[in-house]
């Protein structure tokens, strides 16, 4: 049985700067998240970092699955979502390891959906203006304007839709079939959104600050990029001959 309701999924690969804290962080906030980190195979050592804090100090509240390789962030949160639904947690979060995402907003994602009614909320850099720190203007114009771009594509009410930072309760992931998830990139964040959205679950952006990392190295890239914009029209297209039915969860 399980101590916490809440599960933190963070996908990594040459975290070896930031794990630690990280984990240290997220463990330290009140509410008594759980973690699982979804492992790689970093040549950098993550792993054994995560191993041993899960064999000296948190034998009960960090989890870590090893992959064999990277092979997308999309397919390693899809593996952490079966996990986590196995495990049977009910509120379900994505966060990157490099710390552009605070560990301090995690209970405000958790009371937009234990509280206030949402199914998925999401750490929103647009909701509230233009909210990233230490990003190159360059960057900062194609993260905000690709969001407009998936909007005006899709209709989705998403001001921040390639945002990585979101909860899920139980019933989203149980409902989506995440077998036909096809995107690993942040076009994986658009889909999943897209996806939710049409199913008709309440979506509820939370303003958050973006701040860059400052260790380690990004993993976004052109192909990355180029997927999301160009992912989306297929996304619409194949959208308006699916029928999206709830169960009764």
């Amino acid at each position: 049985m399980n101590t916490s309701d809440s599960i933190v999924i963070i996908p990594t690969y040459n975290e070896r700067e930031n794990i630690e804290n990280i984990i240290r962080a997220v463990l330290g906030l009140e509410h008594g998240f759980h973690i699982l980190v979804v492992e790689d195979n970093s040549p950098d050592g993550t792993a054994e970092i995560v191993k041993r804090l899960q064999r000296d100090e948190f034998p009960d509240r960090l989890f870590m699955l090893q992959r064999a390789g990277k092979q997308g962030l999309g397919t390693a949160y899809i593996a952490g979502f079966r996990w986590a639904l196995e495990h049977d947690y009910e509120y379900i979060f994505e966060m990157d390891a490099d710390f552009s995402h605070n560990p301090a907003d995690l209970p405000r994602l958790y009371a937009a959906c234990h509280d206030e009614g949402a199914d998925v909320s999401i750490g929103s850099r647009y909701v509230s203006g233009v909210n990233v720190v230490n990003w190159p203007m360059g960057r900062v114009l194609m993260s905000y304007f690709a969001s407009k771009y998936v909007r005006f594509i899709t209709g989705l009410p998403i001001h921040d839709t390639t945002a990585g930072f979101v909860c899920y309760r139980r019933r989203v992931l149980q409902t989506i079939p995440l077998d036909r998830i096809r995107f690993k990139g942040y076009a994986f964040q658009i889909e999943m959104k897209f996806t939710a959205h049409k199913y008709g679950f309440r979506i509820q952006e939370v303003p958050v600050i973006f701040i860059n990392r400052e260790l380690g190295t990004s993993k976004m890239n052109s192909s990355i990029f180029g997927e999301a914009v160009f992912g989306v029209i297929r996304l619409k297209w194949d959208s308006l001959w699916k029928k999206y039915e709830k169960n009764n969860l």
